[in-house]
């Protein structure tokens, strides 16, 4: 099976397509709400399930007061704490008058009063999500009439949480493994809601127990896609992690939540604060402030809050286009990895992400995003812009930050115009050519200014050719090396006006031509699944490995190759979401003694509870440049030599390698 590299490169961006139609067509809600992803702030994350009157208006005015509401941060939603362990003599829910004396009808005229909205918690289970005394009642069975009471109190959302809530367990504080899927619950409160006839926005905190992307845009506006995010600058590669195979699924009305913001609680650097920020945005999750803004005891640092108040940021969150931005590359010994989405105005946003502890320098293929060349590149957080970027960026990067670059007038991959070269008399030297992989396949095809009457000659790179008499085009082989610095030396009496470089087309090695040592075994996976191969290979660690003898073709070159790795992973971090879970699974992949590891991230992308397979044979792809090919043969192992927090390596599918 063969994909060509641009092909692959789509299929990294959208990996949804790989298996059948694009995951975001399903049908879904149609309220006219959250076009694009909600704003505001929420008390959890500061206060925790302690909210209070005083706590919620001083915050909420300072939303006013520096500026926030006029950048669309206009929810206000106080979250668990609120009511009292039991509902009233007729059934009703209500708060707590020691802690809201002035009562939630009252909360929501003061918000609305300031043109900010009134978000109101509530929870799919008999309790609220908090542990202690006193309890604080939920929802359960009680769905119509807590969506008409909270749509008196002038409610404008509703939060949805899920503790407490399945009953043949005895009602726990959680289940990550309930018999059956919380959608039922979920849905119930959607059409309460609806039932109303108030506009009321309605975010699902489901915690990605049953893979809710599956489910939840038919029935809310946002869905929680992991568990809680922690103080801790870990969590944000986490929840990433696990957004990377969702992300398509995203769109106007409906939007992955990957949980609040910590920006401003002071547990991150300002690094880190502007890379939560940069992604949260660009992968178009809510922007729901977690930090205090004001009250008694203090206030948000300016850091914080210039960065909470990023005109560029809130745009890309806030574009009109509603695209959120996928998952590209990730280099892992280098410690960085690459995230892009299409912005209207015919923009892109790139976010170069550092995940390494010290600071460095980066540099931004712009082909691995699909561009050659930018009339303007606007680094955010550098506040630079440069023009006529062509190839490649480069810019430093502190410890755990983000290059956050806007790019314009953007030339697709491949394409070098002249005014980009130079030219001494019938010479003209094309630089920064970009090679994704060391081949002489290339296909070069120069397009000339004018034609001769009679056949030409054009050296290229050394090499003589002859355009036939009037003829504009010239295709050739050409040979480059993986890296972005090649150069193509055109000689020719004609100039020429275009070059355009094509790359060659990839070889899949599927996973049931490789043979299994030790502990490794083979399953044959459901129809369509553990595409394109059908099968995978699991059980890949220090004891089991999956090897092959690959025979280079013959016209082929030593070097580094481009590879796809088709593999699978579904080792959700849910219930290690507050201590070590990653999302992630090492690989490692040998080619002649040569070894790379790769982290690969979640693929599933379906219910890990109850879809066929469990979220366990929906493929992913990776990206990575492999070194150590040679003509002739070469020994492939596919195994996890290099341990991590799992000792088991992402189930393989195959290899795809571009020669």
């Amino acid at each position: 099976m063969f994909f060509s590299l641009k092909q692959i490169a789509l299929l990294a961006l959208f990996p949804a397509t790989l298996c059948g139609s694009p995951v975001d067509l399903n049908p879904r809600l149609a309220n006219g709400l959250a076009i694009t992803p909600p704003m505001g702030w929420n008390t959890y994350n500061h206060y925790s399930c302690s909210p209070n009157e005083a706590i919620v208006q001083s915050n909420a005015q300072a939303l006013v007061d520096l500026g926030l509401l006029a950048k669309g941060y206009n929810f206000v939603t106080v979250d668990c704490g609120w009511t009292l362990p039991a509902r009233l003599a007729n059934g009703s829910i209500t708060w707590s008058p020691t802690l809201f004396p002035s009562g939630y009808f009252a909360l929501g005229q003061f918000l609305h009063a300031r043109g900010l909205k009134f978000g109101v918690y509530s929870d799919s289970g008999i309790q609220m999500c908090m542990t202690g005394s006193p309890t604080q009642v939920g929802s359960l069975g009680h769905e119509q009439a807590d969506a008409l009471t909270f749509a008196s109190w002038g409610a404008d959302m509703i939060k949805f949480d899920n503790c407490y809530s399945e009953a043949s367990a005895g009602y726990p504080d959680t289940d990550f493994t309930p018999p059956t899927s919380p959608s039922a619950r979920f849905a119930n409160m959607s059409a309460a809601i609806a039932a109303t006839g108030r506009p009321i926005v309605y975010a699902i905190c489901e915690w990605g127990v049953d893979f809710p992307s599956a489910w939840a845009p038919t029935i809310g506006n946002s869905w929680r896609i992991g568990n809680d995010i922690i103080p801790s600058f870990g969590t944000v590669a986490r929840i990433l992690n696990q957004a990377i195979s969702q992300t398509s699924f995203a769109g106007p009305g409906h939007w992955l939540d990957l949980d609040m913001l910590e920006v401003g609680n002071n547990v991150f650097t300002a690094a880190e604060e502007q890379t939560h920020f940069t992604m949260w945005a660009i992968v178009k999750s809510p922007l729901i402030i977690g930090g205090r803004l004001s009250d008694t005891a203090g206030s948000i640092t300016s850091s914080s809050l210039n960065i909470l108040l990023n005109s560029d940021v809130i745009g890309y969150n806030q574009d009109s286009l509603g695209v959120a931005a996928s998952f590209v590359r990730r280099f892992t010994s280098a410690g960085y990895e690459i995230w892009s989405g299409p912005l209207s105005g015919s923009r892109t946003v790139v976010a170069v992400i550092n995940l390494s502890n010290v600071a460095t320098s980066l540099t931004l293929n712009l082909p691995d995003v699909g561009f050659q060349k930018a009339a303007s590149v606007k680094n955010i957080w550098n506040a630079a812009t440069s023009t006529n970027v062509l190839t490649s960026y480069t810019g430093s990067v502190a410890a755990h930050g983000t290059m956050l670059l806007e790019l314009s007038g953007t030339t697709v991959a491949g394409t070098y115009v002249v005014a980009d070269a130079v030219t001494s008399g019938t010479t003209t030297t094309f630089s920064h050519v970009y090679g994704a992989t060391t081949s002489n396949a290339y296909t070069c095809v120069i397009t000339f200014s004018q034609s001769s009457a009679t056949t030409t000659s054009v050296t290229v790179n050394s090499v003589a050719y002859s355009l036939p008499a009037n003829t504009l085009t010239l295709s050739i082989p050409i040979s480059l090396t993986a890296s972005n610095a090649n150069t193509v030396v055109i000689v020719s009496s004609l100039t020429p006006s275009v070059l355009t470089i094509t790359a060659p087309t990839s070889t899949l090695y599927p996973s049931t031509s490789f043979a299994l040592v030790g502990a490794a075994s083979r399953t044959t996976c459901s129809s369509g699944l553990c595409a394109p191969v059908g099968s995978k290979v699991g059980y890949l660690s220090s004891t089991g490995s999956a090897t092959l003898s690959v025979t280079a073709p013959s016209t082929a070159i030593a070097g580094s190759k481009y590879a796809t790795v088709y593999f699978i992973n579904n080792d959700i971090a849910i219930s290690t979401s507050w201590t070590t879970g990653t999302n992630t699974r090492n690989m490692t992949i040998s080619v002649n003694g040569v070894v790379t590891r790769i982290e690969v991230p979640l693929s599933g992308k379906s219910s890990e509870l109850f879809s066929v397979g469990l979220g366990w044979q929906d493929t992913g792809l990776f990206g990575v440049l492999l070194p150590g090919w040679t003509t002739g043969s070469n020994a492939i192992v596919v195994t996890n030599t290099a341990g991590g927090l799992v000792d088991y390596a992402a189930d393989f599918v195959g290899l795809s390698v571009v020669w």
